[in-house]
Formats: C-alpha cells, sequence, structure tokens
C-alpha cells in the first residue's frame, strides 16, 4: 500500500497480504497500521474506518494460512494494538499540550477530549468483534479467543488511555459535574484542534520508529 493509497479496501488488502505472507507481522501491521492514521484525520470515524479495515484484513489473510492461525492472528493483533496504542499516546501529549498552553481548555473541552481517548479501546475490540462474527471455523474461534482475553487483561491501548485519566483526573472530576454543554461549532472546532494536534505527534512518534528499525536493521 503506498503512503497516498489508504482506501479502505487498499488498507484490508495490504493487512491481508501482510499476515497471509507470514513474515514479521506483528511489525508489518504496526507499521500499516500508523501510515493508514496519519493518512486519515485522527478523528473517532477515520479511527473507526482504520480499526475495520485492518481487523478485516487481517482475518482474511489468516483464512489464507494453515495451521498457524492462532499465533498469525496473536501476532497481527498485538501489532494492530501496538498501532492505536501510540495514536493514544498521541491524544494524550495533544491534551497536556493544549492545557500547558497560553489558553488553558475548558473543562468541557477535556471530558471531549478524555471521551475520544476512551472510546479508541472499545472500538478495537468492537471491531474485533464484529470481524469474528463475520467469518468462521480457526479464525472465528481465535478471534473469540484474543477478543475474551483483551477484555479480560486490556490491552496496550487502554492501558495508556487509563493513565491518561489518572492524570487528569483531578479536572475530570470537574468536568464531569459540569452542567454546561458546549455548543456543536465550539466541540467542532475543539475537535479539529485536538485531531491535528494529534496527527502531529503521531506522525513524529512513528518516524521516530522507522529511524529506530532502520538502525538496528
Amino acid at each position: 500500500m503506498s503512503e497516498q493509497d489508504t482506501s479502505q479496501e487498499s488498507i484490508r488488502q495490504a493487512a491481508s497480504e501482510s499476515v497471509a505472507s507470514g513474515e514479521g507481522i506483528r511489525e508489518r501491521v504496526r507499521e500499516l497500521t500508523l501510515q493508514a492514521l496519519q493518512a486519515r484525520r485522527l478523528d473517532l470515524h477515520g479511527m473507526r474506518e482504520v480499526m475495520r479495515a485492518m481487523t478485516e484484513g487481517i482475518s482474511l489473510g489468516a483464512q489464507k494460512r494453515g495451521g498457524d492461525v492462532r499465533e498469525a492472528l496473536s501476532e497481527a493483533f498485538a501489532g494492530l494494538d501496538q498501532a492505536v496504542s501510540k495514536a493514544a499516546h498521541a491524544s494524550s501529549l495533544a491534551l497536556k499540550e493544549m492545557s500547558a498552553r497560553g489558553r488553558e481548555f475548558t473543562d468541557t473541552e477535556l471530558k471531549q477530549g478524555l471521551e475520544r481517548m476512551r472510546a479508541m479501546e472499545g472500538d478495537l475490540l468492537s471491531a474485533v468483534r464484529d470481524v469474528s462474527q463475520a467469518t468462521g471455523g480457526a479464525v472465528k474461534k481465535e478471534w473469540e479467543h484474543l477478543s475474551a482475553h483483551a477484555q479480560h487483561a486490556g490491552t496496550d491501548t487502554g492501558r495508556v488511555v487509563s493513565q491518561t485519566v489518572r492524570d487528569f483526573s483531578a479536572r475530570m472530576t470537574s468536568a464531569m459535574g459540569e452542567s454546561a454543554v458546549a455548543g456543536m461549532d465550539a466541540a467542532r472546532q475543539f475537535g479539529e484542534r485536538f485531531a491535528a494536534l494529534t496527527s502531529g505527534i503521531l506522525a513524529g512518534m512513528s518516524e521516530a520508529l522507522r529511524k529506530d528499525r532502520d538502525g538496528k536493521s
């Protein structure tokens, strides 16, 4: 998949090929997911589209494998989770940077940012659950196993989100009790600023990962 071509079908195909190849599945899925996330607006809709296309492609690739479906799906899910956790980390840094700027954002905006982050792990697990229901056989069984384990043990993404909530716990409590609700235009403007800042931070983190990988190769 080229950096310019990040349509849903291209993401699915690239994910399928990454898993079917059997080589460096975790790293390939992580890189592919990061690439797709950076090419999209990092809002909830864009992230959900990437997660859904990736899980569908991973499932298709696993169906092409022989008896090592469990290992292939486990590695692919780990790579997907690592990429989404990087996006969650970038979102956390974006919240902290916005808070540290001259105009400190409001409690209502803080609540909106935290809710966006909380949705990340849920959307990741929902994508796995949806794709497991759409397939069958060994692939379905292993998806269900992965989903149950992630629900019980948590994910890298969930741990990043939980830490961010703890970091903002005092202000979050204030935000939850606030009765005023931001207008639609104000909420949209905040969402755009948040997504743009998060995208920039994620791009920097991904570039650092690539340099580190290239330096070790």
